[in-house]
């Protein structure tokens, strides 16, 4: 009887699971940055479920606990349209369904699919940093929320340094 080939199956068993995370991961390490990020997520969502669109004036004050340097909330319908982005306000009004990351990743798509199939989630892409136009990897954490009555999402993001 050969006692090495189920040995030998285990460690690659164990190596291709060992190794899967860096291929495709569904959340970013753990950091101070990611519970942050959740946190401040978490907090926004809570104030859209209640306020709606109202809550948006206090997203979109500069240097405040909602928007300061490469933080700051976006906010979509299930259609993709863009209800909030105080980072890019020009995309507010816009639809971004269908765009593609610098890697071609559907990203719009996926972090609404989060939203719709997993209520909440993170979700990775390249995305440029605020006043930059290199894309850089982001990680965003995302949550379902109703604005005004009307199903959406609300998410922020990071840059992992």
């Amino acid at each position: 009887m050969n006692t090495k080939a189920p040995a030998i199956g285990f460690i690659i068993a164990a190596l291709l699971a060992a190794a899967s995370p860096a291929i495709s991961q569904d959340a970013p390490p753990l950091s101070e940055q990611a519970k942050q990020t959740k946190a401040l997520v978490d907090k926004a969502a809570v104030l859209v479920d209640k306020d709606g669109k109202a809550a948006f004036t206090e997203f979109r004050k500069k240097d405040s606990e909602w928007f300061h340097g490469a933080t700051y909330l976006f906010a979509y319908d299930l259609k993709g349209n863009v209800l909030l982005n105080p980072a890019f306000p020009m995309r507010e009004g816009t639809n971004v369904s269908g765009q593609k990351d610098a890697k071609g990743k559907l990203f719009h798509n996926e972090i609404i699919k989060t939203a719709e199939t997993k209520g909440s989630g993170w979700v990775d892409y390249m995305f440029p940093k605020p006043g930059q136009t290199e894309p850089s990897q982001k990680w965003a954490y995302v949550s379902k929320v109703t604005i005004d009555g009307v199903p959406g999402l609300i998410a922020s993001g990071f840059y992992p340094q």
